[in-house]
């Protein structure tokens, strides 16, 4: 990773797109490790996190994380899901974020050195090129050695730099809980497991 101390960074994580990588490569984000690696990368202005919720639901299995990460240090940008029946009559239910994040990015690139976006969403392309053009650097987060490779070709070759996070792993992967030794519920953030793939 390419990163300057006196850089001001921004984090931006299209949740539903970085759960789903992470799932594919077969391991589960410790979202505060994940916030202390990029801290220690430069000047960390702002984290935020995108995700649709599930509205009129009992129990909600993404709300434990979408607490955990408004007490910790993020800034939640969530949106109600909308249910539609499409054409063969099936429900589905759509919750895209991608506008939210785009606006955001657009606003903060005046205060930023650097936006680390976490997406492989080839819709991002043009928001990089962009920012790109107000002197901003832009990583992109997401994985090639997924099958097939969550990361579109375009945005990759428009980003200044293309970090696998299999590779990050080892730095922000949740430790598996073993029954034998308890650890500190707050060293985890809660999964994500029905997050919804817009």
């Amino acid at each position: 990773m390419i990163f300057y101390p006196q850089e001001r960074l921004g984090l931006f994580i299209d949740g539903s797109n970085l759960y789903a990588a992470a799932r594919a490569l077969g391991f589960d984000i410790d979202y505060k490790r994940l916030l202390e690696l990029f801290a220690s990368k430069g000047h960390l202005v702002r984290a935020f996190y995108y995700t649709a919720l599930v509205e009129d639901q009992e129990y909600s299995p993404i709300r434990p994380l979408v607490d955990w990460l408004d007490y910790n240090g993020y800034t939640m940008v969530t949106k109600p899901t909308k249910e539609f029946t499409d054409a063969t009559g099936r429900r589905k239910i759509k919750g895209n974020m991608d506008i939210e994040l785009a606006i955001d990015v657009m606003e903060m690139a005046q205060h930023l050195d650097h936006v680390v976006l976490f997406s492989g969403d080839g819709d991002f392309r043009r928001l990089v090129d962009a920012v790109q053009r107000k002197g901003v650097r832009v990583t992109v987060v997401s994985t090639v050695r997924s099958q097939p490779p969550m990361v579109a070709d375009e945005l990759r070759r428009q980003a200044d730099n293309f970090v696998e996070l299999l590779e990050l792993e080892p730095d922000i992967a949740r430790a598996p809980i073993h029954r034998e030794s308890p650890q500190p519920r707050e060293n985890y953030a809660p999964r994500d497991d029905d997050d919804q793939q817009a």
